[in-house]
């Protein structure tokens, strides 16, 4: 039998949300090295990959830091998970599959996939059923929310469970509440409450401060951080240490991290891209407006890497 790579007894896991256009490899790896526990792919469509799509084979790949790492699907199609299944068992470095239950855009609930399952519980333990059957990974799980329109957790939770899911990971928030809806911490305290597999909460972790009130309320046995890590990736590094404040050396050297590791991934183009990141690192610094604006118009990796140094250590 393979040791758990989760270790769930703590009480405290940390984990890292899959957040489409943030959490790709160099986010994942840089969060991972300052305290999350568990990272997950951005969500993939299970359609894309039985098509070959090479920019969903991109989004497979993981840091070396990433152990353990999950891969998140979306389907609704049970024949479409099982071959997205086999399509993952021959990829060496993931340790589980989880199914995504959550996700409210409407072009996927239009596809029968992501929050469309709720309306169909029976749907939802077939395809969890074929993804345990068939996975060759340590861990099968999903990613719910709290029901489609109504709050259903409990059953939720014991249909996963029954379907052979490994753990639970449960938004506070209905699909209709989409992400305005106040968060329900104690209807995950329900749905943990009915069932013996783990329980992640997640929905609007944005502190230490929130952390330490949804263990308390929802009793737990993790937390999931999604947007509330977007321009704030030291958030992790906060838990870990149970810091409510974080120094600028601390901020500089993970945002230098990140830029590291968005060259690496995606050569000099990562640059660019990185351009949104710093929008949000910059926000609670003084001229961060001016920052912006001139970090919009440079190009060039080492131009930047200075400017980075000059305005996080101010």
């Amino acid at each position: 039998m393979k040791k758990a790579l989760i270790d769930f007894s703590r009480k405290d896991i940390v984990a890292l949300a899959p957040l489409a256009g943030y959490t790709d490899l160099p986010f994942r790896h840089v969060v991972k090295k300052f305290g999350v526990d568990l990272t997950f792919s951005e969500m993939i469509s299970a359609n894309a990959l039985v098509h070959n799509s090479k920019k969903s084979f991109k989004m497979l790949e993981k840091s070396p830091l990433e152990v353990p790492y999950i891969v998140q699907i979306a389907t609704g199609d049970v024949d479409v998970a099982r071959r997205t299944v086999e399509i993952l068992n021959d990829i060496e470095g993931i340790d589980g599959i989880d199914l995504n239950c959550g996700c409210p855009v409407p072009k996927v609930v239009s596809q029968n996939s992501g929050s469309s399952l709720l309306q169909d519980l029976d749907q939802l333990a077939r395809v969890v059923e074929t993804i345990k059957k068939y996975s060759n990974k340590q861990y099968t799980s999903v990613k719910s929310r709290l029901g489609f329109a109504e709050k259903i957790p409990e059953d939720i939770a014991r249909t996963v469970e029954k379907a052979g899911a490994d753990f639970l990971t449960l938004h506070g928030r209905t699909r209709a509440g989409k992400y305005k809806a106040p968060v329900d911490y104690e209807a995950i305290a329900r749905a943990k409450e009915a069932v013996s597999i783990p329980v992640i909460a997640n929905g609007d972790i944005i502190s230490v401060e929130r952390v330490r009130e949804v263990r308390k309320v929802t009793r737990c046995d993790g937390v999931m951080i999604g947007r509330g890590a977007v321009g704030n990736p030291w958030i992790f590094y906060q838990i870990k240490e149970d810091k409510t404040y974080v120094d600028k050396s601390k901020i500089l050297e993970i945002v230098l991290e990140h830029f590291e590791a968005m060259i690496e991934f995606y050569g000099e183009k990562g640059a660019t891209i990185f351009r949104k990141h710093l929008h949000t690192y910059s926000k609670s610094f003084p001229n961060a407006s001016q920052f912006r604006d001139q970090i919009n118009r440079v190009d060039d990796v080492a131009t930047i890497r200075e400017m980075i140094v000059g305005f996080f250590s101010n």
